[in-house]
Formats: C-alpha cells, structure tokens, sequence
C-alpha cells in the first residue's frame, strides 16, 4: 500500500503518452489560431511534454512520444516547434496566466 511508485516510463515515474494526449493536442491546434509548441524535455518524474501555446496565451500541456514525435506533429499541422530549454515560454502565456489568476482573486 505505502511502497514505492513503480517506474511507468522508460526511467520515469510517468505514464506514457497516449491517445488520449495526442488528440487533446490536435484538438488544440485545430480549434485555436496562432498555435506554437514548445517541447519540454523528459525529466526523471515525467515523459517528454509538450506545451501549445494559442494567438491568445491560452495553453495546454500534454505528453508525446518524444522529441521526434513533437516535431512529426508540428510538421503535419504546420505548427512551429521550439525546444523551451533554448527558447522559453512566450510573453503572452505569462500574460494569460496573469490575467487568469486577476480573474480568479475577483470572484
């Protein structure tokens, strides 16, 4: 019951993607404008990610079947992808963020 998390990924504590994840991001992508990923790398808790980001900074994370299969989707979709280890998240996604947490704090 208390026992250590079985490792799910290959060195992770993660599950790998799915299609669960991979049609979440095509959905994404196809009902936003402006879409760019920006692949996040695997670390020793979680799978290689990839975050969209929209026109607007609205956002989603999921996980991909690593950094080929990030650019292989950002190839058929026509979608820019970035490494976020070289580049960062954009400006409009912190904006968005911001915006999100003034909204939450008046209700």
């Amino acid at each position: 019951m208390f026992g250590r998390k079985k490792k799910q990924g290959k060195g992770t504590l993660d599950r790998a993607s799915d299609n669960v994840d991979q049609r979440h991001l095509i959905d994404f992508i196809k009902t936003r404008t402006g879409v760019e990923a920006y692949l996040e790398p695997k670390t020793t808790v979680t799978e290689t990610t990839v975050m969209l980001v929209a026109h607007d900074g609205e956002w989603t994370r999921r996980r991909v079947d690593g950094p080929a299969g990030a650019f292989a989707m950002g190839r058929k979709y026509s979608v820019p992808v970035y490494e976020v280890a070289k580049t960062g998240y954009p400006q409009r996604k912190r904006d968005f963020d911001a915006r999100k947490r003034v909204e939450r704090k008046a209700l």
